[in-house]
């Protein structure tokens, strides 16, 4: 198997990671506080991605490929660790790996909590007032609804609702619940996009060839949603 170090920083959460035969060996998360007001953690990224290499240095484990969430996301939160990922990929010639942030999010999902088989996943990112960034998926991580801008309301995920359970979760489900108001919702709280999550993604998305272009690859800003959403939504 693989080791691989994980970049994410789609929030205002910055975590690291790194892997190896599918064990998370090292993680390091820095979370906003009163001294970056709020803002983006990413500004300790590089710092943390040292400590990552020394201790893979220090152990003499080889990287094989570098891991970062590609949204959707913060823009520059994106953008910091997109640019630190593609760095270190061409300072040591390794594979680039792209882990959709909502796919992350269900990963904890599905390792940690009781989901009945024909659930399906709405993994949501907060935006401003009722708007999310969203997707579906089943318990399979097949996209049932790809991800999109969403204005939340009582009629936006009605069709799927009415047909089994949802499960609600991410920094965009809490706001949502009481507008979707529907016997077949489920909220989970607590689920953050975290490095040490992307390592099923990443380990299968690398042993079946899916990586990317290092020089081309540019992440999925919330702005490449908004610019897909109906005028009258903006």
């Amino acid at each position: 198997m693989a080791c691989i170090l994980h970049i994410e920083t789609s929030t205002t959460l910055c975590s690291v990671a790194v892997s190896e035969d599918s064990h998370v060996i090292f993680e390091q998360t820095e979370r906003p506080d009163a001294a970056t007001h709020g803002g983006s953690a990413a500004e300790r990224l590089g710092s943390m991605v040292d400590e990552a290499l020394s201790f893979t240095d220090n152990h003499a484990i080889p990287f094989d490929a570098v891991a970062v969430s590609c949204g959707p996301g913060s823009y520059t939160g994106l953008r910091i660790g997109v640019s630190m990922a593609k760095g270190l990929c061409f300072g040591r010639d390794l594979k680039l790996i792209a882990v959709p942030t909502l796919e992350l999010l269900c990963v904890p999902v599905l390792l940690g909590e009781k989901v009945s088989d024909d659930a399906l996943l709405c993994p949501m990112l907060d935006a401003r007032r009722m708007e999310v960034y969203a997707g579906l998926y089943d318990r399979a991580l097949h996209t049932v609804r790809p991800v999109g801008a969403d204005v939340v309301d009582g009629d936006t995920y009605r069709e799927w609702l009415d047909q089994r359970p949802v499960y609600f979760f991410g920094n965009g489900a809490q706001k949502c619940m009481e507008t979707i108001n529907h016997p077949n919702a489920r909220l989970i709280e607590g689920i953050e996009p975290l490095a040490k999550w992307m390592q099923p993604l990443a380990e299968r998305r690398l042993l079946n060839g899916q990586t990317e272009d290092v020089a081309y690859f540019e992440p999925f800003y919330l702005k490449d949603y908004v610019a897909k959403m109906p005028k009258k939504l903006i």
